[in-house]
């Protein structure tokens, strides 16, 4: 029977609602809300309700790069550098020689438990190499609970930046294993190339791209959103096809976009952050139809012995190596070794090998993806009781701040203030007028519920209000400690 574009259209809607009701039960369960869609993915499986037959790794692999690309991207954008600053030199470490030394020392381990030669077993640690702070934050804010000092901008930094080296290391075993007659010296060049181009090539086009999106003034602003997707494949490609390492040069690209000012700078986040959102549904979902579950029985006892030593040996004694000269903590360093949780990219690097043709690429794919879930379910339940029990908890807080749109008002550089009126602001059922805003400043609209209103000096605002306030630059200061806002710069 053909199956019709109306059909898979069909299909894919029926996933992504299961798996966005499923949300509601991951967060009272404390577990991240994308195992969810990987477990959609598995029942509509093959070896599930068989709705769905899928078993093509190379597929499964494009959709997983562009995914990763965009994520990263997100990852990028989102991170200020501002709070990151103080632990670039740790997290440079953990994210680098902190993935190759968890790679080596489980991958000698496996090559023992699985009775594999050793380059098999350096192949599937080098795949679980990093980690996934995504996952991490989810179950924290499920749990309402918050890091303390600089716990979150590290586990940040690290799971940012540590993806290119996991990439790097699989690629190479990988290398080695196809070429028998090839030593390490073969990739090491390789690996500095990569690194090298990928840096250069994702500063390059993130000040090209600055420069030519706060000069394009395009007629329609849904069009920047577009810019930015195609400036982030554009990036990731031209890299790769000059021998860099494109997932770099995606991160560096969004980092230095996240930290830069540029026209319609809070619309294009958020339209990246949902984009980065589907982009990740749709690859847990794609992984999940890809993995037949029967497969897993046979390798459970090696997996869940594996994902054990991988949450209790290899990562924390790679952190506390990593970290012997930092002026963190040991429970600090515990924390940090616990959150090490395993996510999206060891599931998308386990589909290199079985495309790549290595023996033994169906087991070690199995095992990559049993180890994810047993760290997910294990380390994710977890986490926000490790905090306490360390006492390196503080309840989350909401961070207040000046939303802001970069426009352009005749010769004036003016913007675009976006603000939230809670019920406990200062200016909650205030009229407009009496809230003793600076000259020129110019409140455009109030939107209450479906409802948009031009505000007049007599117009009351309301708890829950969302107001547009138009402003120049001098003058945000100002206005933000009016609503009992943060100022951002």
């Amino acid at each position: 029977m053909m199956i019709t574009i109306e059909t898979i259209l069909f299909g894919a809607a029926i996933l992504l609602l299961m798996g966005i009701l499923a949300s509601k039960t991951s967060e009272k369960l404390g577990v991240p809300v994308l195992l969810f869609f990987l477990l959609i993915g598995i029942i509509a499986g093959s070896d599930g309700l068989n709705v769905i037959y899928f078993d093509d790794a190379w597929l499964a692999q494009a959709i997983g790069i562009i995914a990763l690309a965009f994520i990263l991207f997100d990852g990028g954008i989102s991170t200020k550098w501002k709070s990151v600053r103080s632990v670039v030199e740790d997290g440079a470490l953990l994210s680098t020689l902190g993935v190759l030394l968890t790679a080596i020392i489980l991958g000698v381990f496996s090559a023992y438990v699985l009775k594999l030669p050793l380059l098999y077993g350096l192949l599937l640690g080098s795949i679980v190499s990093s980690t996934d702070a995504a996952a991490v934050f989810a179950v924290l804010r499920s749990k309402r609970v918050s890091l303390k000092g600089r716990l979150k901008p590290l586990l940040e930094l690290e799971s940012g930046s540590n993806d290119p080296m996991a990439v790097f290391l699989t690629i190479s075993v990988i290398y080695l294993i196809a070429n028998p007659q090839s030593s390490l010296t073969d990739v090491i060049p390789i690996f500095f190339s990569q690194l090298i181009i990928g840096a250069f090539a994702g500063y390059g086009m993130a000040k090209v791209s600055l420069g030519l999106i706060n000069r394009l003034r395009l007629e329609y602003e849904g069009l920047y959103p577009v810019f930015t997707v195609s400036t982030v494949l554009f990036t990731y490609g031209l890299t790769a096809l000059l021998g860099g390492s494109g997932i770099l040069a995606v991160y560096i690209l969004g980092l230095i976009f996240g930290n830069s000012k540029f026209i319609h700078k809070t619309s294009i986040k958020y339209f990246h952050d949902g984009l980065a959102w589907m982009m990740q549904i749709i690859m847990f979902l794609t992984m999940g139809l890809l993995v037949f579950p029967s497969q897993l029985i046979p390798i459970m006892p090696a997996g869940i012995l594996i994902s054990l030593f991988l949450m209790f040996i290899a990562r924390p004694v790679s952190v506390f190596v990593m970290m012997v000269l930092s002026k963190f903590g040991f429970r600090e360093k515990l924390l940090i070794s616990w959150v090490g949780l395993r996510g999206s990219v060891p599931i998308i690097l386990a589909t290199f090998p079985l495309i790549a043709g290595v023996d033994h690429a169906h087991t070690i794919f199995n095992l990559v993806f049993f180890i994810v879930v047993v760290s997910v379910l294990l380390q994710g339940w977890s986490i926000p009781y490790i905090a306490r029990l360390l006492k390196l908890d503080e309840p989350e807080t909401t961070i207040l701040t000046c939303a802001r749109e970069q426009v352009h008002v005749g010769d004036m550089n003016s913007e675009i203030l976006e603000i939230d009126i809670l019920e406990d602001s200062a200016a909650a059922n205030k009229a407009v007028m009496d809230l003793d805003l600076p000259d020129g400043v110019l409140i455009t609209t109030v939107k209450r519920g479906n409802e948009v209103i031009i505000p007049r000096g007599s117009t009351i605002l309301e708890a829950n209000d969302t107001i547009t306030v138009l402003a120049n630059k001098m003058q945000r200061k100002q206005i933000c400690p009016i609503f009992g806002l943060k100022f951002e710069d």
